[in-house]
């Protein structure tokens, strides 16, 4: 006779289910642990114990009924400037086709962040304000760009200014536009950060700012960070790679004001 898929996962010890989950969690961002207990043919309290040892391991964040895939992007800055350079290329490229002549823009730390600076227009009387030391040396030079650098306590894991001393300067501006950096982003949870005082300053940027926009890659779609940030809804322009699965993109059209892919 032949066994069927519920027989086949009443078999599973306990580390092969743990390592089902986690696949799944990579495979989707989000498992709810009603859909977990139904498939492994097991309780809702096994599953909950399994998200529990998971979310102790760093592999994901606990959320109601459920969990979230952590953000893969709690590296520090210097190795995320290194990853991914041809694809931050394609997404800056989108994200500059929004900025407007004469703008003040803010420009949050980050990798992708850097690939934007670098991809902003010559000659568009353009002010760009950064916490960002990388973001500052590609845009020194160039014509038609006034650059101010905030200034306070330098986060490496976040490669920029962090502190009250930026806090306050933030608090100060008034943009046109803030490029946000984004450690994770999932449609329920919102915008959010790995460092408590990064996630600080990165609210004061929104609320800064007349518009918010966040370039990001595929693989911080669907996770989870501690510390939040911002709405899903809060974001004017959410900028994606083609290759993100179109029900995450089109969970976030629901959302988001707008939402481009970026092509080659």
């Amino acid at each position: 006779m032949q066994r069927t898929r519920r027989d086949a996962t009443d078999t599973l010890l306990p580390d092969e289910r743990a390592a089902l989950i986690l696949e799944r969690l990579r495979s989707h961002g989000r498992v709810l642990a009603a859909d977990l207990a139904a498939e492994f043919g097991t309780s809702e309290h096994t599953i909950r114990r399994h998200l529990r040892d998971l979310a102790d391991a760093g592999y994901c964040k606990r959320v109601y009924g459920g969990a979230l895939l952590v953000s893969p992007a709690s590296s520090a800055g210097s190795t995320r400037m290194r990853e991914a350079g041809d694809r931050k290329a394609l997404l800056a490229a989108t994200a500059a086709s929004i900025v407007r002549a004469g703008q003040i823009i803010l420009l949050d730390a980050g990798s992708t962040n850097v690939a934007i600076a670098a991809a902003l227009p010559n000659n568009a009387s353009l002010t760009v304000v950064t916490n960002s030391p990388d973001a500052c040396s590609r845009l020194m030079d160039r014509e038609g760009i006034d650059v101010i650098l905030i200034g306070g306590r330098m986060n490496p894991r976040g490669a920029g200014s962090t502190g009250s001393t930026a806090l306050l300067q933030v608090q100060q501006i008034k943009a046109d536009l803030c490029f946000l950096g984004a450690c994770a982003m999932e449609p329920l949870e919102g915008v959010a950060a790995f460092d408590a005082e990064e996630a600080e300053l990165k609210r004061a940027m929104v609320k800064s700012s007349g518009q918010v926009a966040i370039a990001m890659t595929s693989e911080k779609l669907m996770t989870a960070a501690p510390y939040f940030v911002a709405p899903a809804s809060g974001i004017d322009y959410l900028i994606l790679e083609a290759d993100a699965p179109a029900e995450r993109v089109g969970a976030f059209e629901n959302l988001c004001g707008n939402v481009m892919v970026a092509r080659s």
